[in-house]
């Protein structure tokens, strides 16, 4: 790995020796060797400030007493100084370039493989005979870039779209789908008008009592196996899937129809849950249901909260199928850990299904069972995102509104744009900006849905990190030169005088080199904004970089070859950061 942590490494051997003859143990000082909070004090910083009440010293003399022990083993490398109580360690540009040429010769840009685990990634989820909404954008996009860093961090990742496909809906849907006549059914389902679909099912077994009793009789039919009724919820299923992918191959993301494990394929294991968890001691009987108590959760009134499993009437809950899902992924697929891409509000839920499902040995406390929560999209008036009539917003509808903006902003930035590839840029440009503005905010937070701001070229946005690798490409389409040989000549010019180095020459360096161990943080926290925070830092050095240094009009042409291997990371950094969100970047804007 190439980065800020290779740096820390090297420190980690000096700083012992200083902070043994204080005698101060590893213990105490090393958790406090990380990276610089304030990127002009320096790349690394030790806050002396916690050391203050060990020492009988004040913070400041202490990180000067430091400073001078380490100094001189740090200076091949490194610069070091104190201030406000902080160590503040800087590395030389000697040790930046020799970090970039790193870089510049390997195809994975510094960043490890590791040790393989297996994943199932559980995202997306929408409900058959239902629309995809907005509110499905962050799980799908959120749920296929952790899918992709986990694969290009060396993991068998296993997607799974836990599509809503069964209960006591298709009772009504199914009889819907009968009144209509299978080809018209089909054709409405088919053309995505999956909203209306459902609320007609739905108004008629509110008003009509034949309709209900017909639906409820279904239903029977239907989880008794019965093949003309599995045959017609399978028209049901099909013709959304095949409505979904459309939304699913507008967003570029990874799900297929391989990927689909809907709630339909655990109803078998369902029976085995309640087996599973009388044999474990921990089911009991509550008004009539099944029930088990995780133990440590309270209702309004005081009382353990029961996670039910068999309902009164017999039915299954939630909390079945998804420990049924538990079951199924160890012991079928053998997996090391499972994500659950689901919104915020699910918190306490999975936190009670892990529980049980740990507590009754469906998995093991080595297994990774994670809820990657998120926030929800809220409107610039701070409400949840709605159409002017009041409507969930369809995803298919926000997804051709952007293009048709990007479209318009394309038009007024670069006319020459034409054609197909007009239309290309356009997809990438909208589509992109929707991926980003979700992706660069912290998940866990909600965050306004704004087009003026995503779809703009300035700030924190997709299009502002596309247009950087275009300036890039269209640099490199002028020079005309071999891009591979950069990493040859750069090395060569290792051993020149590197002291000429501008400071936005060594600004954007420092922001290359800190790429890798940005990457493996956000794959270790499932944070893709993380990855979003630092590619915008890179394209905004780049863009001072650009503005000030000479690239291929400069003169001297040792320095023209350093900026062009510059560029070249620059260019590589963001396409590989983009893509892990499934984000295309044109090569012309």
């Amino acid at each position: 790995m190439v980065g800020i942590k290779e740096l820390i490494d090297q420190l980690k051997p000096i700083f012992s020796n200083a902070m043994n003859s204080m005698d101060l143990p590893e213990s105490i000082w090393l958790p406090l060797l990380g990276k610089a909070t304030v990127e002009d004090h320096g790349d690394v910083a030790l806050p002396c400030h916690s050391l203050a009440g060990i020492l009988k010293k004040a913070p400041q003399e202490i990180a000067k007493q430091i400073s001078e022990l380490v100094a001189s083993d740090l200076q091949s490398f490194a610069i070091v100084s104190s201030m406000s109580g902080f160590v503040n360690i800087t590395a030389k540009p000697e040790w930046l370039s020799n970090r970039i040429s790193i870089l510049l010769a390997d195809p994975r840009l510094g960043i490890s493989v590791d040790q393989k685990k297996t994943f199932v990634v559980d995202y997306s989820a929408p409900n058959v005979a239902k629309e995809m909404h907005v509110g499905h954008l962050r799980s799908t996009v959120i749920g296929d870039t952790i899918v992709r860093m986990l694969e290009f961090k060396g993991h068998t990742v296993i997607r799974e779209n836990h599509v809503g496909d069964w209960g006591t809906p298709f009772g009504m849907l199914i009889e819907h789908l009968l009144d209509l006549g299978e080809d018209r059914a089909a054709n409405e389902l088919g053309v995505g008008d999956l909203d209306s679909f459902y609320k007609q099912a739905r108004s008629k077994f509110v008003s009509d009592e034949e309709f209900a009793n017909r639906s409820r009789s279904r239903v029977v039919l239907l989880q008794g196996g019965d093949a003309e009724t599995l045959r017609l919820w399978r028209i049901l299923v099909d013709e959304s899937m095949r409505y979904f992918n459309e939304v699913y191959s507008m967003l570029g993301v990874m799900l297929t129809d391989d990927d689909i494990r809907g709630e339909s394929c655990y109803q078998e294991l369902l029976p085995e849950v309640l087996d599973r968890l009388r044999e474990s001691g921990d089911l009991e009987e509550s008004d009539g249901a099944d029930v088990v108590f995780p133990g440590g959760w309270v209702n309004r009134d005081g009382e353990p909260l029961p996670m039910i499993i068999r309902k009164a009437d017999g039915g299954y809950n939630y909390s079945t199928s998804d420990l049924a899902c538990i079951i199924d992924r160890v012991e079928r697929l053998g997996c090391d850990g499972f994500l659950y891409v689901v919104g915020t509000p699910q918190k306490q839920h999975f936190e009670m299904v892990f529980q049980v499902a740990k507590k009754a040995g469906f998995m093991s406390h080595n297994h990774q069972a994670v809820h990657v929560n998120f926030g929800s999209v809220l409107d610039t008036d701070g409400k949840v995102l709605k159409s002017r009539e009041g409507e969930v917003i369809k995803l298919h509808d926000l997804l051709e509104e952007s293009i048709r903006r990007a479209e318009q902003s394309i038009d007024d930035k670069n006319p020459d744009l034409l054609g197909k590839e007009r239309e290309e840029v356009a997809r990438a440009v909208g589509i992109g900006a929707v991926k980003y503005a979700d992706l660069s905010t912290e998940r866990t937070k909600d965050y306004v849905f704004d087009w003026e701001k995503m779809l703009s070229f300035e700030g924190n946005t997709a299009p502002y990190l596309q247009y950087a690798y275009a300036r890039i490409s269209s640099i490199f389409r002028k020079w005309g030169g071999d891009r591979e040989s950069l990493a040859t000549s750069f090395e060569s010019l290792m051993e020149s005088e590197l002291s000429n180095l501008r400071s936005e020459e060594i600004l954007l360096s420092r922001r290359l080199v800190e790429f890798p161990s940005i990457l493996d943080d956000s794959v270790s926290t499932f944070s893709p904004h993380k990855l979003c925070k630092h590619l915008h830092s890179i394209a905004s050095s780049f863009a001072s970089f650009y503005e000030n240094c000479g690239i291929l009009k400069e003169d001297d042409e040792a320095i023209s070859q350093r900026r062009l291997a510059l560029c070249e990371v620059t260019s590589r950094e963001l396409k590989l950061g983009l893509e892990m969100m499934g984000i295309n970047v044109p090569e012309r804007m």
